[in-house]
């Protein structure tokens, strides 16, 4: 077999067998499918898709490329959440510890940061010391004993997606559909758990724009369940703007923090909670939404919830100083603060643009190997529907740069719109897909 016919099948429109797709990631182990092909094959499959059948086959192929652990020893219920990635979203963070606080065992591999989407994994390095990759043992020995980790993706396990995941970043096929859909189940199948929770970002935002791509990639990935025996739950969420009030690592850490102390804002802590929820009735703990909610929401008010994130961070080596003074995470050289041109309401913050602004602070990559600045970022002072005056901040800079700071400011006033009638706020959460 020739990778080169390989490509060629796909290019052409035609499905590729389960054999083609095991040789295509077994040469990715072993060296003899080069970056130029590989990339070649995923421009193909971005540009004509792949059946249900095709996207169930890669997912396995990728499974069983590496190591499949075995979180058997964790009880009969071990709940993963993955987001497709959005501007702003911080969601893991909470959602790790919320759950872990009542008593549902977390077991999270995590990605760096991708395209214009930040990475979980980034935003908690920015906590001086925290470590990111535990071996195996590890791992499910700190899910046992702490209810909760949050790892980056190690070299056992799905190798040959992690290859593949670098070469999307910085070969525009990012948006992919059956890509996207075999990246994100495979680490879920392959990390063990059972209870698999899916927010599906919408919006300018997020890899799927439009509400008609996120149910596609939803029904995708559910379909994938479906094939594999394992059900899947999509929540498709709205990212028309940024989730929270803060874009970049360290500051998203920081309104983690202030969300897991009961003071976050309300459509991030709106989302942990249902997102919680679910998975909370899926575990068999509750047997409603609303009875989810309200147990979630009593661990925020107790501090149970920040409590088992400090014992996690903690358990991965990281200062709990930048957790107890959170400050610490936004300390930059300078500050800038964006004010309003005219007086209305915010009627348009686009998602992309204000990640495109955070990105010219050096919190994103440009290629793989890029360094990020983990204390730089964004703090939105307004968001849609809000009021606003002329001359009044709409937004805050945190940069270690004169340069950065100013061409993130000029992006970012092309984020906002102000209109003197009031907007309809969007709906953050649109639909479930089971």
């Amino acid at each position: 077999m020739r990778m080169v016919d390989v490509i060629a099948r796909k290019k052409s429109g035609n499905a590729n067998t389960q054999e083609e797709i095991n040789f295509i990631t077994k040469g990715i182990l072993n060296g003899t499918v080069p970056d130029y092909q590989l990339s070649a094959w995923l421009m193909a499959v971005c540009l004509k898709g792949m059946t249900f059948d095709e996207s169930y086959m890669l997912t396995q192929s990728v499974v069983n490329s590496g190591e499949i652990m075995d979180l058997s020893s964790l009880g009969d219920i071990i709940v993963d959440k993955h987001s497709t990635g959005g501007v702003g979203d911080k969601t893991t963070l909470v959602l790790a510890a919320l759950l872990a606080a009542a008593g549902i065992p977390v077991a999270k591999l995590s990605g760096r940061g991708l395209g214009f989407t930040g990475g979980t994994i980034d935003k908690l390095e920015s906590i001086k010391g925290f470590k990111a990759e535990l071996s195996n043992d590890e791992f499910i020995s700190q899910v046992k004993n702490v209810g909760a980790a949050i790892v980056s993706q190690t070299a056992n396990l799905t190798p040959a997606d992690k290859k593949m995941y670098e070469l999307r970043d910085v070969t525009a096929t990012i948006d992919s559909i059956p890509l996207i859909a075999a990246s994100v189940v495979s680490k879920k199948f392959a990390a063990g758990s059972n209870v698999i929770v899916l927010d599906v970002k919408c919006g300018s935002g997020a890899f799927m724009k439009t509400l008609e791509e996120a149910e596609a990639l939803s029904v995708t990935m559910t379909e994938i369940g479906k094939r594999a025996g394992k059900p899947i739950i999509c929540v498709i969420t709205s990212m028309a703007q940024p989730l929270g009030n803060t874009v970049g690592n360290g500051i998203e850490v920081y309104e983690s923090i202030k969300t897991l102390q009961n003071q976050g804002p309300d459509d991030l802590n709106e989302l942990c909670l249902y997102l919680g929820a679910i998975s909370l009735v899926k575990a068999g703990k509750v047997k409603t939404i609303e009875k989810g909610k309200e147990l979630l929401a009593q661990k925020l008010k107790d501090g149970s919830a920040f409590a088992k994130f400090k014992e996690m961070i903690k358990a991965q080596h990281g200062d709990i100083e930048y957790l107890e003074n959170p400050d610490k995470l936004i300390q930059t050289k300078f500050e800038y603060e964006l004010v309003s041109e005219a007086s209305g309401y915010v009627s348009k913050l686009d998602a992309l643009t204000v990640a495109k602004a955070s990105k010219a602070l050096g919190t994103g990559r440009e290629k793989k190997e890029d360094p990020i600045d983990y204390t730089a970022g964004i703090r939105l002072y307004k968001k849609i529907g809000d009021n606003i005056n002329k001359g009044e901040p709409l937004a805050k800079i945190y940069a270690n740069s004169e340069q950065s700071g100013q061409a993130a400011k000029e992006i970012l006033n092309q984020a906002y719109e102000i209109s003197s009638k009031k907007p309809q706020i969007p709906e953050l959460i649109i639909k479930v897909i089971e």
